[in-house]
């Protein structure tokens, strides 16, 4: 199970981190547009289409990469209280009942939805640029899918809390600033605190090889 959840976590953080590449060229083609909109009068018939098209892969395609590090939005006011042990039993139960129906679902109403696209080429009505957004449709199918394989390793994940107690150790991966910030201010407050005067020569001591 290790080696499945480890597998299907390096190739949901391979697609996430390719996709995530989609808000840099989605920021270059706005900026573009609003200069050339703003200072040139010359409004483009491309941007509104290239924009929501961006924002929608890399909507989609992160949320595997997502999953995979329990960066999901949860109700956890009450989840957070509850054992490891609770919190697995309840997050089987929900894979099982609602995730997987509700995937399996988007793949296949999605993969009918893309086919009907790829078969007349569909294009853009949103502009007069005719954007061609059939294959904009396949993302659907492909986010689905790895949301399935990354719905196996969840369950995986679920499975060895229930034996050990524990839930397995997610990959280290980037933080969000603001919890880095409080981890930092944090850690200035033990070393800095009035109250934290002892801490201070426990924190700066050399560990155990350290030379300095």
């Amino acid at each position: 199970m290790n080696r499945y959840i480890s597998f299907a976590d390096s190739l949901s953080a391979a697609f996430g981190k390719v996709f995530a590449w989609s808000i840099i060229i989605m920021t270059v083609g706005i900026t573009y547009e609003v200069i050339v909109r703003y200072f040139f009068r010359a409004p483009t018939a491309w941007a509104f289409d290239i924009s929501y098209m961006l924002y929608g892969t890399l909507f989609m395609m992160a949320g595997a990469y997502t999953l995979s590090r329990d960066g999901h939005v949860r109700g956890d006011f009450i989840y957070r209280l509850w054992k490891p042990r609770n919190q697995a039993l309840v997050e089987l139960i929900l894979y099982i009942f609602f995730f997987f129906p509700g995937v399996t679902a988007l793949v296949l109403a999605g993969w009918k939805y893309s086919a009907r696209s790829w078969r007349y080429l569909e294009v853009s009505n949103n502009s007069p640029a005719g954007i061609p957004v059939f294959q904009f449709k396949s993302i659907i199918v492909a986010a689905g899918i790895l949301l399935f394989i990354q719905g196996i390793a969840q369950v995986f994940r679920c499975i060895i809390c229930m034996r050990t107690g524990e839930w397995p150790r997610a990959t280290e991966d980037v933080e969000e600033m603001e919890k880095v910030l409080m981890e930092t201010q944090s850690l200035d407050a033990i070393r800095h605190g009035s109250e934290a005067v002892d801490l201070h020569d426990i924190l700066d001591a050399p560990r155990d090889g350290d030379t300095r």
